[in-house]
């Protein structure tokens, strides 16, 4: 029998577009381009799909580090299907520490956290204050997916606007959540920006981001733009 690790490396290699991973590079920086196969985001769901409910997926989930960035990517596709909190929980504290860039900590989303945001945000404490920039991001990210609508309470974004970094893939997300945030409770999140409770250039970003949103008003776009800090 052809080891797990083997046997999903080959079949990467199977669906590799050259083209797509030469695209593909220029949107990592942070990641080695040898290490990028090239593989299509619908080819790695359709394959995630395929290992998700059999033994196999436990056996490459214990794989770590990986070799490849899709090997990274399907590892997230397949966390979404774990569906105990508790090991999800434990598996995504397995992997963060392996994640070195923007699009694989994005794509980690255990579907089984949506059910659990009391315990969940416990762990979101933690996680922000960890001296790792894709943890980081990853916390922030759950706060934006999960907590923004009907569970929506004013200690989030508090939390958020609490996170000092120097690094640019954890004010990027900052900003992404502030400017998701003001989309969907605007009235609740605007005093953060009229009080400039973050730093000049996440808070410019998040001004921009929410501009360019078609989810916010002209009216808005037109007011936020005047809490531009120069």
């Amino acid at each position: 029998m052809i080891p797990i690790k083997k046997e999903i490396q080959a079949r990467l290699f199977e669906l590799q577009d050259l083209k797509y991973r030469d695209f593909q590079c220029k949107l990592l920086p942070t990641v080695d381009p040898a290490s990028v196969i090239g593989v299509r985001r619908p080819e790695l769901r359709k394959l995630a799909k395929k290992y998700e409910s059999i033994l196999a997926k436990r056996e490459f989930l214990k794989i770590l580090p990986h070799k490849y960035y899709e090997e990274n990517n399907l590892h997230g596709f397949l966390l979404a299907t774990v569906k105990n909190y508790d090991d999800a929980v434990k598996e995504v504290e397995r992997f963060l520490p392996y994640v070195n860039n923007w699009a694989v900590c994005d794509m980690i989303f255990p579907k089984i956290f949506g059910a659990h945001l009391l315990e969940l945000f416990d762990k979101i404490k933690e996680w922000v204050k960890k001296n790792d920039t894709y943890t980081v991001r990853f916390a922030v990210g759950m706060l934006m997916r999960l907590y923004l609508d009907d569970a929506f309470k004013p200690e989030y974004p508090e939390l958020v606007a609490g996170i000092r970094s120097d690094e640019y893939y954890i004010n990027m997300i900052v900003a992404w959540y502030f400017a998701t945030a003001l989309a969907k409770q605007y009235r609740k999140i605007l005093p953060f920006l009229q009080e400039k409770r973050l730093d000049k250039w996440t808070h410019n970003k998040a001004i921009q981001k929410a501009v360019e949103s078609y989810r916010i008003t002209e009216e808005q776009k037109v007011y936020l733009k005047t809490l531009k800090i120069k």
